[in-house]
């Protein structure tokens, strides 16, 4: 199947693309995108089944190959079998797009438990850390590659309600800086800066609380998980070549 991005710096044909959090949400859209662009991709995530649903949507409208994979990325060594599984399967990995992440609330913050905090450092900026260290070496190593991470709007402005969370992002923020030195020239790495994204988590908020907030966005609404994909698309490919250690903003004009 041609990609439609064929020929030109966004074309993604052949090569692989490993996603965090692949199977639903931002995540599953962002594979999806990958391999519209002609990438194989691999979804990660902690439910097998939905990796293995999510492979096959990818494979059903792309044609591309997609390996699902289990996987909790908060716990370090669960991380190196994810990476031998994704060279084994395609022998490269070419885009490493550090998706998967966990946001929390609590009532107040003397209520935030030692587990929790450590849950969500874990997820949110220790598996990044190391999986970019477990991929971005054997990229530097080889042909070279791109890490993109997903990072949040409260990791530069933080919000009451989200400080375990804001301040992991705020990291992995940091990471992405320091990553693109450890890693450069062969391989890239930047972050996606998002902001308020509407995927089934948004089912659960207070329609009537966000709606007054969104109104203070430029765009006035939250975000479409595929409208993350074009931002994706470009730091994960050729069309970036000269962007790196750079935060993306994505965020419909958040104040």
């Amino acid at each position: 199947m041609t990609t439609p991005f064929a020929g030109t710096p966004f074309d993604l044909t052949g090569k692989v693309a490993l996603v965090t959090g692949g199977s639903r949400g931002l995540g599953a859209q962002i594979g999806l995108g990958l391999a519209r662009a002609g990438a194989d991709v691999v979804v990660a995530s902690r439910d097998l089944d939905s990796c293995r649903r999510q492979a096959e949507l990818i494979t059903a409208e792309t044609g591309r190959a997609a390996l699902p994979h289990a996987v909790h990325v908060g716990r370090w060594d669960e991380l190196p079998g994810l990476v031998d599984a994704a060279y084994a399967r395609f022998g490269r990995v070419d885009v490493l797009v550090n998706n998967a992440g966990m946001a929390p609330l609590y009532d107040t913050l003397e209520s935030v438990s030692e587990e929790l905090f450590d849950k969500v450092l874990a997820v949110n900026l220790k598996g990044p850390f190391r999986l970019s260290a477990l991929v971005g070496t054997r990229m530097a190593a080889g042909d070279g590659g791109s890490i993109v991470n997903i990072s949040s709007g409260v990791g530069v402005r933080p919000r009451a309600g989200v400080l375990p969370y804001a301040a992991a992002k705020a990291g992995l923020n940091n990471l992405t800086a320091g990553l693109a030195h450890t890693f450069g020239p062969k391989v890239r790495c930047n972050a996606v800066v998002c902001g308020t994204f509407l995927t089934d988590v948004s089912r659960h908020w207070d329609a009537e609380a966000f709606a007054a907030r969104a109104a203070t966005f430029a765009l006035g609404r939250g975000g479409h998980p595929e409208e993350i994909v074009g931002t994706v698309l470009y730091l994960a490919s050729a069309a970036s070549s000269f962007t790196t250690g750079a935060l993306v903003t994505v965020d419909g004009g958040q104040p």
